[in-house]
């Protein structure tokens, strides 16, 4: 069966439960924070992830980078226990923790035996809930981030897709890194973060989702118990918005940023717009990205690496948002060889536009796609995402089987479509190597 969403903004009077598929069951606690589970008796883990539906696209200019700083002081103490106390707790029992922060929302996340449960539930809440921000922490957090970024610009390979984004997107939020700048960065105050942590980590923005050998029942009795006497997240809560929503964005094209460094390789992303996550084209446009650059098969690493042996890395990606998308090309290769290499993508991309897939590309593509999802499902960790994804970003929780059905349903004309309407464009670029003040523009024709 397809559940809706309960959306962020739903505050019931009283706990409501429901069930929406097999195994699967969701709660909507009165202050308005939702807790859904898969449960999997033969495991014998258990994985759980607090969601927070706020990132990087819900900063301001000058607060950019305050989602991740915050995603890295959380684990720094409590009122209940010291940054040590976190991390041993749950290594402790063998069990692991971690984070990271997206552009539209933050993830914070445990893995333990089955019958450590309960402590897990106990020590995320207490870290997203209840974090002190002791000012000496914020200092320190603050020279690891700078090194963070810092280390990121050292590799060319990621900073081209930062690069390429901020080409597309320009000021608005989604083009802002993630990270932050160093100059972002060392400019927020701890009282800044800390108004941004109050204002923003509120109930109704928050889904706490856990899959593995549990029970529905007792984990919302843990999350209720874990949260018992936190301001805003016990009872009733007059919360504030859970976003504050940036506007629509449309990327633009034919931009160009060129990132002269002294590499040894040159890093170029070749790019246009997307497809928003809630389109349903969205699977055609998987079946299309497989097909191009999705793996050893597609036309890209055929022509560019195998054939010609231009790049060792060649690849396409899609970046689908709540109201926008990026659909890019990535290659690596000698500086010598860029002009051929963005010669040989766009002519894929060209192709694609204007013929289309054949059947067995099609077929191929759509395989590929059933196959990564089953197959990405084989642990309690990619089972607690699939539930705190589908509940935070999307308006309903799709099954595995209605996935399998919607690729399945997936045609050629739907793939002739979506390629003639996102490819026949005119293409952004982003390059990272050693090329001076040169205008790539003749490149693009």
């Amino acid at each position: 069966m397809t559940a809706r969403s309960s959306g962020p903004a739903e505050r019931p009077a009283r706990v409501v439960t429901r069930t929406l598929q097999d195994g699967v069951k969701h709660t909507v606690l009165p202050s308005g924070l939702r807790i859904v589970t898969e449960a999997i008796p033969t495991t014998r883990s258990t994985s759980i992830g607090v969601w927070v539906g706020i990132g990087s696209r819900d900063e301001t200019p000058a607060m950019s980078g305050a989602s991740h700083f915050l995603e890295h002081l959380l684990f720094k103490g409590t009122h209940k226990r010291t940054a040590l106390q976190i991390s041993a707790e749950i290594e402790a029992v063998g069990g692991e923790t971690n984070a990271f922060t997206t552009k539209e929302y933050t993830c914070y996340y445990a893995r333990v035996l089955d019958a450590d449960l309960a402590l897990a539930v106990d020590v995320l809440c207490d870290a997203v809930a209840d974090s002190v921000l002791d000012p000496a922490d914020v200092e320190t957090e603050r020279g690891v981030i700078l090194e963070e970024i810092a280390m990121h610009d050292d590799e060319p390979g990621d900073e081209v897709h930062d690069l390429f984004t901020e080409a597309v997107y320009a000021e608005h939020p989604l083009g802002h890194r993630i990270s932050g700048s160093a100059e972002t960065i060392g400019a927020l105050t701890r009282d800044e973060i800390n108004s941004f942590y109050r204002a923003r980590y509120t109930a109704p923005s928050i889904v706490i989702a856990a899959a593995g050998n549990l029970t529905h029942d007792a984990v919302v009795a843990q999350v209720v118990a874990g949260l018992a006497g936190r301001p805003g997240f016990a009872g009733m809560a007059d919360a504030a918005p859970p976003r504050a929503a940036s506007p629509l964005v449309v990327p633009r094209q034919a931009q160009i940023a060129v990132l002269d460094k002294d590499t040894e390789q040159a890093h170029l992303v070749l790019g246009c717009g997307g497809l928003a996550r809630s389109d349903e084209r969205r699977f055609a446009l998987g079946v299309l990205n497989n097909v191009l650059g999705g793996g050893m098969s597609s036309r890209l690493f055929q022509e560019i690496r195998e054939r010609r042996g231009l790049a060792y890395s060649v690849y396409s990606f899609t970046s689908l948002y709540a109201d926008a998308g990026l659909f890019g090309v990535y290659a690596g290769c000698a500086p010598g060889k860029i002009d051929e290499v963005l010669s040989l993508s766009r002519d894929e991309l060209a192709k694609a536009a204007a013929s289309g897939l054949t059947e067995a590309e099609v077929a191929r593509g759509k395989g590929m796609l059933k196959g990564a999802l089953v197959l990405g499902l084989e642990d309690t960790g990619s089972r607690m995402s699939r539930l705190g994804k589908g509940e935070l970003l999307h308006t309903e929780l799709l099954s595995v089987d209605e996935i399998l059905t919607r690729v399945d349903a997936v045609t050629i004309e739907d793939v002739a479509a979506v390629a003639a309407e996102l490819l026949d464009c005119r293409p952004s670029l982003a390059v990272i190597g050693p090329f001076g003040d040169r205008d790539f523009a003749s490149a693009l024709g």
